[in-house]
């Protein structure tokens, strides 16, 4: 349930972060790719400190965080690149 809720967490930081970059170039353009790249280094940032809760915390290991870690960043960073290509941003 928590890693559902992660991935949802993800996709909503995606929706904040296309919010906030269309409005600061008042439409696409550079402030959508500058938002799409904070989004995926912020996203990263947060899977990470994740992980890390997961292995020093929890108790689990690297090889069982893994691919947790890998699920939690890559379904959202999966959204950001439909929105890349759909919209032609890059």
């Amino acid at each position: 349930m928590r890693t559902l809720l992660f991935i949802l967490g993800g996709f909503v930081l995606l929706a904040v972060c296309l919010a906030a970059g269309k409005s600061m170039a008042g439409g696409f353009g550079d402030g959508m790719r500058m938002s799409l790249i904070a989004f995926a280094a912020l996203w990263f940032v947060i899977a990470a400190a994740n992980m890390w809760i997961g292995v020093v915390k929890a108790g689990y290991s690297f090889g069982e965080e893994l691919p947790i870690f890998l699920l939690i960043y890559l379904l959202p960073l999966a959204g950001a690149a439909f929105v890349v290509l759909k919209w032609k941003l890059f």
